[in-house]
């Protein structure tokens, strides 16, 4: 059985592939969908605190991930997405959101937007191009926002750098039946309800599918607050059906900003590039198993999502290496993983010392409908 876990096309089943709830919705048009998910997670080496580096499932002992409800609507040419989360995972996507009347908390958790995931309304200008003006979920990475979107519950460096979502306008170029061209321009990204500074951020994708998989080059350039230099970022995601069971997913990506780094030790930009193969293998209908095998690194030392302590120029990189089962029964998947975080730098506490890797266990239940 072909296990395609790739982003657009389990993003677009997750929005497009609902059901209707009642006879009066399904009448209307309206499709309902969603998840529900928890985990446990505990460290073998470290506090029990401590986390990778990277977004959701950082939590130890029992915890929650989120409740995703989604609705959609297409009628004739135009359509609608919404998309809301609730709970610490949806909470960790949508940080940007939030826009207070006052300006004194643009992540207010007490406004109704910091609920909204993806909010977007679409229109078929014809059967090659489609418009979408809202706020949607990023075209970069390989890794998405809902844990029903990826095969590894925990996500990956590339992803947690983000961008996670973008507000604005794009649109859809369908070349052929293989190739496709999408363009945008769009606020700052993770800035999804307002743009203050006036600042805009472009973006650019080159695709081509096939029955046995695709392949997307993406880019990104703009300013990304007052006063700061452009940031520019190339991405590569791709994925493919090498045998009936087996699949390979590859990420790459490159961020950088000029004169955003530690200008005390002569450093002139900041940002992180890194790699992942996603090798899957499907050993029956219920039951597969997947390895993420990803190097990052940081410079400038603007970001520490690895941690607190850097080399003298503010580098640092990591070698993650993450192994997912993945059980189905019914709609519930159960996710036991283990995962390996090596550092180039002692960023993980073990009682009174830090150490440069982690080894940590994760068990997710995902329940889809």
């Amino acid at each position: 059985m072909k296990k395609n876990f790739f982003k657009g096309a389990a993003l677009a089943a997750l929005v497009f592939a609902g059901f209707s709830a009642t006879a009066q919705e399904e009448s209307k048009g309206i499709e309902l969908s969603g998840s529900v998910d928890a985990y446990f997670k505990a460290n073998a080496n470290a506090d029990q605190q401590v986390a990778p580096g990277t977004s959701f499932a950082n939590q130890a002992g029992f915890a929650l991930g989120m409740v995703n409800l989604i609705a959609s609507k297409q009628a004739g040419k135009v359509g609608f997405v919404a998309d809301l989360v609730f709970g610490p995972r949806g909470g960790d996507a949508v940080f940007g959101s939030g826009y207070d009347a006052d300006g004194d908390d643009v992540n207010d958790a007490s406004n109704a937007s910091t609920f909204v995931n993806q909010l977007f309304v679409t229109y078929d200008v014809s059967d090659a191009v489609t418009l979408t003006f809202g706020n949607f979920n990023t075209y970069l990475g390989y890794e998405v926002i809902s844990p029903t979107g990826n095969f590894n519950y925990s996500t990956s460096y590339m992803f947690s750098y983000g961008p996670f979502s973008h507000t604005g306008l794009k649109a859809d170029f369908a070349i052929d039946d293989n190739w496709s061209v999408m363009a945008s321009v769009m606020n700052p990204t993770d800035v999804t309800e307002f743009n203050p500074s006036q600042q805009y951020t472009g973006g650019l994708q080159l695709g081509y599918t096939n029955d046995s998989g695709s392949a997307y080059l993406n880019f990104l350039y703009g300013e990304q607050s007052r006063g700061a230099e452009g940031t520019f970022q190339v991405d590569l995601t791709t994925g493919w059906d090498v045998a009936e069971d087996f699949y390979l997913g590859l990420n790459t990506t490159y961020n950088t900003t000029d004169k955003a780094g530690n200008d005390k030790n002569g450093v002139s930009e900041a940002g992180f590039y890194g790699v992942a193969l996603y090798p899957q293998y499907s050993f029956s209908d219920t039951f597969a198993l997947g390895l993420r095998a990803e190097y990052f690194s940081e410079f400038g030392g603007e970001i520490e999502a690895i941690g607190d302590v850097f080399d003298d120029n503010g580098d640092a990189d990591v070698f993650a290496t993450t192994l997912t089962g993945s059980i189905s029964i019914g709609s519930l998947t159960i996710k036991p993983e283990l995962r390996l975080d090596a550092a180039s730098e002692k960023v993980y506490t073990n009682e009174n010392k830090n150490e440069k890797s982690l080894f940590s266990g994760v068990l997710g239940a995902v329940y889809s409908f």
